[in-house]
């Protein structure tokens, strides 16, 4: 009897899109925008080398200039942006891949030197996170935030449906709406960083309000199988917290299940560390919970990938830092090849070195 689990390296179907395997290119901050937040040529050559992956997503992107939390990071929200990210989308399909664009609004989690005449960053509530950010050239406490006013919110949301309208417009197949790692929306979700008492504040259900507007925007503009969302329950990143996970995110699934987004991504554990979890939270009633597609990250390897996969636990497995420095991943995860080593000094910021001049296996005979 056959075995007709599915594999790693089987197509998968993603709402409209027929993916050539079900590993993903998890979004990677590179810091590498020409003035005006513009992705370069070097950009289109960096995700071009990297297309044989099932999907690509960008590098988080901001939806405006008051969303940008970090130096030489892409925008979404101009005209020259959305030409510039034209000739990226065309080199990823030129390849055969494909990518979509994960939008991004980092609230709190910014400076006051990148914000329109030196304003502070801003937040559901004026909390100032105990983390960094980086500007001019070097990591720097991040500015005490104010707290939004109730108007100003639905001109955010306005903002996340014109960045999905400009994402088509610049050729990506869809959109990843970022929701983790404790930038806006995840500030808005977490009772650790949101104390408002209005109709966003309080009860989980006002709490996860901005999210589920976000996402009804966008699916109204794009559709739902061009829409996916990035959440992270667990992990501490940027000075978040949550009184009680399990039921916010409970919430939350059930609530994006009504929407059915082409895909949920999930970051298990801390993002970029343990994928310890705490006792009583539990994934698989998220996922439990949810009909489309489910797609894991955080500290994936092939053995962990293939078995999440074959089991059914997930049907995508997003792989970070391994595709800065392995642009072949999928064949060298198929060769079960050693993997080139991070250069961490290039990370962040910089030209071609460490971005663009990895190596990839030689042909076999």
């Amino acid at each position: 009897m056959s075995d007709t689990r599915p594999t790693l390296f089987d197509s998968f179907r993603l709402g409209d899109l027929t993916l050539s395997n079900r590993v993903v290119m998890a979004p990677l901050t590179r810091n590498r925008a020409a003035p005006g937040f513009l992705p370069t040529d070097l950009t289109a050559d960096y995700y071009a080398q990297r297309a044989s992956a099932g999907l690509l997503i960008s590098e988080a992107t901001q939806i405006s200039q008051q969303g940008q939390g970090y130096q030489d990071t892409p925008g979404i929200y101009t005209d020259a942006q959305v030409a510039a990210w034209r000739k990226v989308t065309d080199a990823v399909h030129a390849k055969g891949g494909r990518i979509v664009v994960q939008l991004w609004h980092v609230g709190r989690v910014s400076h006051v030197s990148l914000q329109a005449n030196g304003g502070a960053p801003v937040a559901p509530s004026a909390i100032t996170a105990k983390t960094k950010t980086f500007v001019n050239n070097a990591f720097a406490e991040t500015s005490a935030p104010r707290a939004l006013d109730l108007s100003e919110i639905p001109g955010i949301v306005e903002d996340y449906r014109r960045a999905a309208a400009n994402a088509i417009k610049a050729g990506f197949d869809g959109v990843e709406v970022h929701a983790a790692n404790g930038y806006l929306i995840d500030q808005f979700l977490r009772d650790g960083a949101n104390k408002r008492t209005d109709s966003y504040g309080g009860s989980i259900e006002n709490r996860s309000r901005f999210l589920l507007e976000v996402m009804d925007a966008v699916i109204a503009e794009i559709g739902a199988a061009r829409t996916g969302v990035r959440l992270s329950p667990v992990t501490p990143a940027n000075d978040l917290t949550d009184s009680d996970p399990q039921a916010l995110f409970n919430y939350v699934m059930d609530e994006l299940e009504k929407r059915r987004p082409v895909y949920v991504h999930v970051i298990e554990g801390a993002t970029g560390g343990p994928r310890d979890i705490a006792p009583g939270f539990s994934f698989e009633e998220l996922h439990r919970r949810y009909s489309g597609a489910w797609m894991v990250n955080n500290g994936y390897d092939l053995a962990l990938a293939s078995a999440a996969v074959e089991s059914g636990k997930a049907d995508l497995v997003a792989f970070g830092r391994p595709f800065i420095s392995n642009p072949d991943l999928v064949e060298r995860l198929k060769q079960q090849a050693p993997l080139t080593p991070l250069d961490q000094a290039t990370l962040y910021g910089g030209g071609a070195k460490g971005y663009t001049d990895y190596p990839v296996l030689e042909p076999t005979a």
